[in-house]
């Protein structure tokens, strides 16, 4: 066999391919989504533009602190693999459920729910209001299912197509509105903007609130982080590239709001679930149709690739034996995980019925903002405790992942504390408990059934598990036509890169560090991003990295 050239620099990314690759993951669904959502918690323009800035200010935070974990730590998986790292196993296990049961399904949700709001605003659909909420709920439904089915039989067909028209019905939908929007602000219609912090609300919680939402819409912004051996000169590049990218996007969002504002005072901002679409009624005669449309080709890409991202991350858990069997069959033809495919859909179904928009947004921002939170203490723990790394790592100074940190943990505690101590904040309380209750359900799975000196230890325990486990993936053999996909011993064994093993300032003898997997593969094709616009196919860290047992 002839061995591979290695990477020339001509193919590996450089600066300007580095932002675009920023920009294009990150730009999509949520600044259609979010805006009204910010608007309810601060009641002002000028607060609200604010928010926009500050979200951005944070996840540029994130991401250089994202990017010093990335390139010390080379294992993909991103925050699983780097809690693992440092040897928080049931942790990692408890985010990893989270992520299965509420991240990938309620933002499924968000976007189906947001898809029928355009639509009936769009077509000018009016129904008594319980019969309008069924209505909409049914329409998001039937989108879902018939993405899942057209996944069923041509999933990278069908994903490579709709992705570029989305990337198309983006661009169109942000263009028309920031052209649209500026071309009456230099008109010298400013009349919102001459009080912007009129009526603004400073609580903790509100601001915690709109920032959740914000952050919402700048998702992705640790993209760099599964790519920095594909990027030329790295250390100069990416620094860089999140700093232009970030920026750029900010201002993108901040354009397409101050449009927003143009147009619609804070009243008909507040009124409109689909601000996007009452801008058009009001600016583009009948030429508005074109809002609704494109943002909905928009966001059924974002539901496809949702789709696709959650299966495999639930098909990949599940060949590595973190979840039952026949969440890992796919169809030997299509190579789609169907099985996998349904769990999601119908967590996604199930999910919907908990909150409206906003109490979705703010589960998911708890679940990936806690889990983020604990990721900066392993960092710190990285760094004070001297483990070893790799020797070409990025490294940032020491406040910026103390202050990201800080910033994380004060997000989830003020999220907590204003849930209980506000008589009137019931959504936010459900959220704390369906969140926190899966992390508790996590660990107590974690220490029964994966731990290897619990459960996994007797032989009743192996034996019963194992009939349950066989029984149930003949049967998703026969409903879905498909084949288990598990991990056998020694395939694609992982071995770490060579790190150096010194102190902060890198100092320190270099060494070897090699880890085999216990039982078979890396987990592959695990796509984290909101949008799902990168679906590129690569290793992904499991627990059986580390040694431990499977169900």
């Amino acid at each position: 066999m002839v061995d591979e050239e290695p990477q020339t620099r001509s193919q590996k990314m450089g600066l300007l391919g580095a932002i675009s690759y920023i920009i294009g993951n990150i730009v999509g669904s949520g600044i259609f989504i979010t805006p009204t959502s910010i608007l309810e918690q601060v009641n002002s323009v000028g607060l609200c533009l604010l928010i926009w800035i500050l979200a951005a200010f944070i996840s540029i935070l994130g991401s250089f602190c994202y990017v010093e974990l990335g390139t010390s730590i080379r294992i993909s998986g991103a925050d699983f693999a780097y809690i693992c790292y440092v040897k928080w196993y049931p942790i990692a296990f408890a985010f990893m459920c989270v992520g299965c049961i509420i991240t990938y399904p309620a933002t499924l949700a968000v976007q189906a729910m947001t898809f029928s709001e355009y639509i009936f605003k769009g077509i000018e659909i009016s129904l008594p209001k319980n019969e309008e909420y069924w209505a909409k709920m049914l329409l998001g439904f039937a989108l879902i299912w018939i993405l899942m089915f057209m996944n069923f039989f041509s999933l990278k067909t069908f994903v490579s197509r709709f992705q570029i028209a989305a990337s198309v019905a983006k661009v169109a939908a942000t263009g028309i509105v920031i052209v649209t929007g500026f071309v009456y602000l230099f008109q010298g219609k400013t009349k919102n903007f001459s009080e912007p912090f009129n009526g603004s609300t400073w609580e903790a919680n509100a601001i915690v609130t709109a920032l959740f939402a914000g952050l919402f819409s700048y998702d992705g912004w640790d993209i760099l982080n599964f790519g920095a051996e594909e990027i030329e000169k790295p250390k100069r590049t990416m620094p860089l590239a999140i700093i232009i990218g970030m920026c750029s996007i900010a201002l993108i969002y901040l354009a397409v709001n101050i449009s927003y504002f143009t147009i619609l005072d804070v009243q008909d901002f507040l009124d409109s679930p689909a601000v996007a679409q009452s801008f058009a009624e009001k600016t583009l005669g009948n030429f508005k149709y074109t809002i609704p449309f494109f943002v909905a080709i928009l966001l059924v890409g974002s539901l496809n690739s949702t789709m696709f991202s959650a299966s495999r991350y639930l098909q990949a858990a599940s060949r590595q034996g973190h979840l039952p069997s026949f969440i890992s069959a796919i169809n030997p033809e299509s190579d789609s995980p169907r099985t996998a495919l349904f769990v999601h859909v119908l967590l996604a179904m199930a999910i919907s019925f908990t909150g409206n928009v906003d109490s979705l947004i703010n589960y998911v921002a708890l679940a990936q903002w806690s889990q983020r939170a604990f990721t900066m203490v392993a960092l710190m723990f990285l760094r004070f405790r001297g483990l070893p790394v790799h020797p070409d790592r990025i490294r940032n100074f020491i406040l910026m992942p103390m202050v990201f940190g800080f910033v994380c943990w004060s997000l989830v505690i003020v999220t907590v504390v204003q849930a209980f101590t506000q008589k009137d904040n019931s959504d936010g309380r459900t959220g704390v408990y369906i969140i926190f209750g899966i992390l508790a359900l996590g660990l107590m799975v974690f220490s029964m059934f994966v731990f290897e000196k619990s459960l996994p230890s007797k032989e009743w325990w192996k034996s019963g598990s194992t009939k349950v486990n066989e029984s149930s993936t003949k049967f998703a053999q026969l409903l879905f036509n498909v084949m288990p996909d598990l991990a056998q011993p020694g395939e694609d064994q992982m071995h770490l890169d060579e790190v150096k093993n010194g102190d902060d300032e890198g100092n320190g003898e270099d060494e070897i560090i090699k880890e085999k997997q216990r039982n078979g593969s890396n987990l592959n094709k695990v796509y984290p991003l909101l949008d799902g616009v990168d679906l590129q196919q690569r290793k992904t860290t499991t627990l059986s990295d580390f040694g431990l047992t499977k169900f």
